[in-house]
């Protein structure tokens, strides 16, 4: 089991159904490997065809589905044909930097990172409600800070906090928790570009409290417990997992 899941007993989540949208690659990717670790049974979304093949290939333990998280229908439908879901994580997200300046861009990637996880969760709660299960958004550190090249990342990562707070208030009594979780910068195909260069390297970890970058796998503990009964009596919040970056200074 990997070192990140050792606190955890194996087959802590045997009977659980999780979706994971986003799922296919990067921090989703993680999510999903990590809970079918724990023994859930676990399928992992995603738009992209060559994305979705290459996760098959190293995850066979999972059961992968393409979605477009923006078409309504299909994520109704996609929705309504599982059998069980006790565990949702809106995983999902794109960056477009700079080019989210122009309007069309912006819209497509509020419409992905922060309207889509309102529209699964939505679609999703005739099931969250027979399981009383629990949610997932994934924010992030930009949630608390600003990066001129991205505003429409900016602006939709800071919206899901918000929106972690409406959801849990407005579905809480029907046992249903939802929560978020802020990553920094964690080593991904999409922060490639930084992790590479060793002067920006170099420069983030320096400011994280703990002197390194992040993996993706070290979101998955964070997840599994806010999901866990160990959490029965925490919804709403948004969990920082950045190492403290967003507390430090250059």
């Amino acid at each position: 089991m990997d070192a990140h899941l050792q606190p955890f007993a194996p087959e802590f989540l045997a009977g659980k159904h999780v979706i994971v949208a986003g799922g296919t690659s990067g921090i989703g990717l993680a999510i999903a490997q990590g809970f079918a670790a724990l023994g859930a049974s676990v399928t992992a979304c995603g738009s992209s065809s060559a994305r979705l093949e290459a996760a098959k290939a190293s995850a066979p333990d999972i059961t992968f589905a393409q979605l477009d998280v923006k078409d309504r229908a299909a994520v109704a439908a996609f929705m309504a044909a599982q059998e069980t879901i006790d565990i949702l994580i809106n995983a999902q997200g794109i960056a477009r930097p700079e080019a989210e300046w122009e309007a069309e861009t912006f819209d497509e990637v509020v419409d992905v990172n922060m309207t889509s996880a309102f529209g699964l969760t939505m679609a999703a709660l005739p099931k969250l409600k027979a399981s009383k299960g629990s949610v997932i958004l994934v924010a992030s550190m930009l949630s608390y800070l600003a990066d001129v090249e991205v505003p429409a990342y900016t602006a939709s990562k800071t919206g899901i906090m918000g929106l972690a707070r409406a959801l849990a208030h407005r579905f809480g009594p029907d046992g249903i928790r939802v929560n978020a979780v802020a990553p920094g910068y964690h080593r991904t195909d999409m922060t490639k570009a930084l992790w590479s260069n060793p002067p920006s390297e170099k420069a983030i970890a320096d400011r994280a409290a703990l002197k390194r970058w992040g993996e993706a796998e070290d979101l998955v503990g964070p997840i599994v417990f806010l999901c866990s009964d160990a959490a029965a009596f925490v919804t709403g919040v948004t969990l920082p997992v950045d190492g403290g970056f967003h507390t430090g200074t250059f």
